[in-house]
Formats: C-alpha cells, sequence, structure tokens
C-alpha cells in the first residue's frame, strides 16, 4: 500500500485513440497527468478522454484540460472529452470555459 497514496489520479491509455483519467484532480496530481496525457494526444494516441472516473477536482483540473486542448490544436489532432463529472463542469461554467470543454455538437440527437 504504501506509494500508492502519493499518486491520486491516473492517465490511461485505451484502444482507439481513447483515453481515461480517474480520481482526484488536484494541484498535487495534475502536474504527473499533465506529461502522460501530452504525449498520448501529441502522439494521436488520444482524441477522446473519458472522464468518467474523476472523483474529485479543482481550478487546476481546469488548467489541465485547457491545456490539453492547446497541446492538442498545437499537434494537430482533435480532441474532445466525455462524462465530465458535474463538479467539473460547475467548475468551468462559474470559470466561463464550459464551451471551451464541452462545445455543443450540432445536429445531435438525443438516444
Amino acid at each position: 500500500m504504501s506509494g500508492q497514496r502519493e499518486r491520486s489520479a491516473s492517465f490511461e491509455e485505451l484502444p482507439d485513440a481513447r483515453a481515461r483519467v480517474t480520481g482526484s484532480l488536484g494541484f498535487s496530481s495534475v502536474g504527473a497527468l499533465l506529461a502522460e496525457g501530452d504525449a498520448a494526444i501529441r502522439g494521436g494516441r488520444a482524441s477522446v478522454i473519458d472522464l468518467a472516473g474523476v472523483t474529485d477536482s479543482d481550478s487546476s483540473a481546469l488548467a489541465l484540460l485547457i491545456e490539453w486542448l492547446s497541446v492538442a490544436k498545437e499537434a494537430h489532432h482533435p480532441l474532445r472529452y466525455e462524462n465530465m463529472p458535474s463538479q467539473l463542469r460547475q467548475l468551468a461554467r462559474l470559470s466561463d470555459v464550459e464551451e471551451l470543454l464541452m462545445p455543443r455538437t450540432e445536429g445531435a440527437a438525443s438516444t
């Protein structure tokens, strides 16, 4: 069990250019995730990042997600986020970046 508490969040690459972030996204954990996500995005291995496993977040999580969007744009790779937790969505709304992180999908039909 020792060592596990040092890292409270993880970035995992999945098949089909997908990735997943799990755990608590806070000031102490986003630094380690930044490099992992950066490499996966630049390499075209993460065009969709699932945030369903994020258990807690603060403003540093928003900074991380915005930075990854910047990396994707610079690398000319698409990037979108799925399953953004309500706490993170509320932070994005309050910070006026919700549209940047969760753009409206035109013509999307509900199923």
